[in-house]
């Protein structure tokens, strides 16, 4: 594994405890650690760019959700500044009912730091309408 390859997977340890995280000051230092400070998130929601953006975004789907861990499927698959992580939400304390899969294409800027995110639905939650968010 290269030294890119490392880095990169620390990153990605970030960006993982970024969505499960609800401690304000810590979801912070995980986003800066882990976003350049344009970050761009694509999903079929909208787009939202800056770390602002998403900690909103984090945190209004928490308040709507209550309590969710993001987890990652399997090991993420890293190369030339490119990730590819596969993940389900599961809700309650990380042993609840799986809400959602899919996977994350991420781009790493020369340090590593995320500077973009496209998300696709594996499998979109019950009830989910993806054409009314195109």
């Amino acid at each position: 594994m290269t030294e890119t390859t490392v880095d990169a997977h620390e990153q990605l340890a970030q960006y993982v405890r970024f969505w499960n995280t609800g401690v304000e000051r810590e979801q912070r230092a995980c986003a800066e650690a882990a976003f350049t400070d344009g970050v761009e998130y694509r999903a079929q929601i909208g787009i939202l760019s800056g770390t602002q953006a998403l900690i909103d975004f984090r945190d209004q789907f928490a308040a709507h959700m209550g309590t969710v861990t993001f987890r990652l499927r399997e090991q993420p698959q890293v190369h030339h500044q490119r990730a590819r992580l596969r993940w389900e939400i599961l809700t309650g304390d990380g042993t609840g009912t799986s809400f959602a899969t899919g996977t994350d294409v991420l781009h790493l800027d020369e340090d590593g730091r995320i500077s973009s995110v496209s998300v696709f639905l594996d499998r979109a939650p019950e009830g989910f309408d993806p054409e009314a968010h195109d």
